[in-house]
């Protein structure tokens, strides 16, 4: 495809996202709320540093770091037990109120302890957040493109907030002081707060009873993890998910490994500035520009790549493209280098980025969603923690050049040892055939795209010759079908009831009822059937109570024939 027409299927993408009133709500949210930890984040740099020195700024970074790492996976747990929109908000609400007490702490003069403590339970309680956010987007899109193409928007706008918030804090720090900074804070949470209040999810599962099926009827996997009792356990599920998923792993690590050269590259800045730009300290500020620049770009670029289903793959050039350069400017230091650099570093982390949002909407099962990016999360910020807390080590053992050589070989070995899962992960991504179909079944209308997806790749096709039986009244119940193409005809007692064709489907009484089958349907012609165990299908319908609902109206409407 040639680059105006990707363009345009680019922008289209957009338009669509930023027309969907909830995604658009929940972007501006993120957006805007984003702004306000960072500017949040410069004015406790310089609250620290006040009242500690380096040492203080240092420490207490680490520990903010820590925090967030070891609470996220417990707090996805709640996100997942309850409606994630009303988690998201009350978030913002909790993080409102314990960020206003350190204000006026700020301003009474209060010990500089409390400030701390008031900080990190904000912390704890927004820790989360991303990962009800990850949970609650699949329910407000309607095709796997829109999903990525909404990841990628909020790619954009977090290069965007991580520039301008730093660049407002220290405004605000510098012309109003570290207590109006925290007043700022307090407005974005507010101001996310009424954006998510507006949002209308039709279909969280989590906002109704759900009506477990059968111990028989349930998966292997979700009979295990209602075992698991407690909260930690629980907190555990997330990761289980990951470590049995070979696809999911391969995704963290890649995401891991591209953070923890993040983390050095956090530390190292000041003395990328001094030794290669030149520049001093102040350097700092045109090298978040330059990264800056080049993740806006490269959200731009990730958008002309929605259709092409080459999510894993381009993951991994991602992580390519985030450490090649930096052997360049190992071998080759300097002003120019650096700059360069620096902006294809920026232009290569979207593609990691958004590998590493849609990949667990797509893969992770609803239920645990979650708690399964809240634990891949967890996992790179811990690497990018291990990063940076390692940098000043291996600056100290190998010189400025080789720490950022080595790491980043690691890195690219790394990649490329991944690229065939990942290649193997974009087949797996494809939208399967059979969804189209599912689509126009009104028993399934309920399900949000995520859910759909994921039954359509249970899906059984069955071809039945001209005149054969495909069920006969009075035996078990055990799967309910679909009519991709065919005739098929209904009976009862020697009575024909009716013919059914195309877009019709038939077996979901005996399902429901947990009774044997009461008709028996024959071929017409030769006929292709889609099948859905007994399971699959009860799994789904048990997850909602329109879909219950929906059922159950069929059934009635079908016996009182």
């Amino acid at each position: 495809m040639a680059a105006g027409p990707r363009v345009k299927d680019s922008l289209a993408s957009v338009r669509k996202v930023l027309r969907n009133r909830n995604l658009r709500r929940v972007q501006l949210a993120f957006f805007g709320s984003g702004i306000g930890d960072w500017s949040y984040a410069t004015a406790l740099a310089v609250y620290a540093y006040q009242h500690g020195g380096v040492t203080a700024v240092g420490i207490f970074q680490a520990v903010r770091f820590l925090v967030r790492t070891m609470a996220g996976p417990l707090g996805a747990v709640i996100a997942d037990r309850v409606p994630r929109r009303a988690f998201m908000m009350g978030s913002d609400a909790t993080r409102a109120v314990l960020v206003a007490v350190a204000a006026v702490g700020v301003g009474l003069g209060t010990p500089s302890f409390v400030v701390y403590a008031l900080t990190l339970l904000a912390v704890v309680a927004g820790s989360s957040f991303r990962a009800a956010q990850a949970g609650l987007i699949p329910q407000l899109v309607d095709h796997p493109e829109e999903l990525i193409a909404t990841n990628a928007v909020s790619g954009i706008l977090e290069n965007t907030y991580v520039v301008t918030g730093a660049a407002l804090g220290g405004v605000f720090v510098g012309v109003f002081g570290v207590e109006a900074t925290f007043w700022l804070n307090v407005a974005t949470f507010a101001w996310s707060f009424l954006l998510v209040l507006g949002v209308r999810v039709a279909k969280d599962r989590r906002a109704e009873p759900v009506v477990s099926p059968p111990e028989a009827d349930r998966p292997p996997e979700q009979a295990q993890l209602e075992q698991k009792s407690g909260f930690v356990a629980e907190a555990g599920a997330g990761f289980r998910v990951v470590a049995k998923d070979g696809d999911l792993r391969s995704t963290a690590l890649l995401a891991a490994s591209q953070t923890f050269v993040w983390g050095i590259l956090s530390v190292i800045t000041l003395l990328i500035a001094i030794q290669m730009l030149g520049t001093g300290p102040s350097g700092i500020g045109y090298m978040d520009t330059c990264m800056g620049i080049g993740s806006v770009i490269g959200g731009a670029l990730v958008l002309t790549r929605l259709a092409r289903g080459t999510l894993g793959r381009d993951m991994v050039s991602g992580v390519l493209g985030y450490c090649l350069p930096l052997l360049l400017l190992a071998a080759l230091p300097g002003r120019l280098t650096a700059i360069m650099v620096l902006m294809i570093v920026g232009l290569a982390e979207p593609f990691v980025n958004v590998g590493f949002d849609t990949i667990p909407q797509r893969i992770v099962p609803d239920e645990v969603l979650s708690r399964g990016y809240g634990a891949m999360e967890s996992m790179s910020m811990a690497s990018m923690t291990a990063g940076a807390f390692m940098a000043p080590v291996l600056v100290h053992l190998l010189g400025l050049r080789a720490t950022l050589a080595v790491p980043s070989i690691i890195v690219i070995i790394l990649a490329f040892s991944r690229f065939a899962r990942m290649r193997g992960l974009d087949a797996r991504l494809r939208e399967p055939p059979e969804l189209a179909l599912l689509r126009t079944i009104p028993l399934f209308e309920p399900l949000d795209p995520p859910m759909l997806e994921s039954l359509a790749r249970q899906v059984v096709t069955v071809e039945v010759p001209a005149g054969n039986v495909v069920i006969s009244a009075g035996e078990a119940s055990d799967r309910f079908y679909l009519i991709d193409s065919g005739v098929v005809e209904v009976t009862q007692d020697d009575r024909v009831l009716r013919r059914e064709g195309p877009g019709e489907f038939f077996g979901e009484i005996g399902l429901l009822r947990d009774v044997p089958r009461t008709a028996t349907i024959t071929a017409v012609g030769d006929t292709k059937l889609l099948a859905l165990e007994r399971a699959d299908f009860l799994g789904v319908l048990a997850g909602t109570a329109e879909g219950r609902s929906r059922a159950e109206d069929v059934v009635a409407r079908r016996l009182a024939v």
